[in-house]
């Protein structure tokens, strides 16, 4: 049996790391967030992996905290006081040891918390890395695989049926 991963995504970290989500920003925050979900939700199809993506709500008044799925990743706001950082480290030491817990975050002391605590560390551009290698063997898996033929109606019937079409075919003409 296979081994699980879970991948734990420090969001805001991430969003500010990657040039495309920064710039998406501008436009607005939520639009970065559902972005990164939607590039994660991808991974996860092709990965496996159990993803948690943690946005922090630290300085949300009154946020008493939310944990949702989203297609088929988990998505957590933190609760008021409660920072991104505290909540994944929080994470990685409930998951049993047999699994395995890799955290994707650039912060530096976060990076070192979490491998005291036995997570492997990712950084955003090795993130970044990852998620582009799975999309390129995907692209590459279906040009590769896809049959060679024009999708017409006689490369998809057998040969019983191509038969018969052109009987009737010829009695036409």
């Amino acid at each position: 049996m296979p081994l699980t991963t879970f991948l734990i995504v420090d969001g805001y970290n991430i969003i500010h790391a990657w040039p495309e989500l920064e710039d998406l920003t501008s436009v607005s925050l939520e639009s970065a967030r559902v972005k990164l979900m939607d590039i994660l939700c991808n991974y996860q199809g092709v990965s496996g992996e159990t993803v948690i993506l943690v946005f922090d709500g630290y300085l949300v008044k009154g946020s008493t905290g939310t944990v949702m799925q989203y297609n088929n990743i988990y998505v957590v706001y933190t609760k008021e006081a409660e920072t991104a950082d505290h909540y994944i480290e929080r994470t990685v030491t409930k998951i049993p040891k047999e699994y395995r817990v890799k955290v994707a975050t650039n912060d530096g002391l976060e990076q070192a918390i979490i491998m005291g605590k036995g997570a492997t560390r990712i950084t955003a551009r090795e993130l970044k890395m990852i998620i582009n290698e799975e999309e390129k063997n995907i692209r590459n898996n279906y040009t590769e695989n896809r049959p060679a033929k024009n999708n017409m109606l006689m490369d998809n019937v057998d040969d019983e049926t191509l038969a018969w079409l052109e009987m009737m075919r010829r009695k036409k003409g």
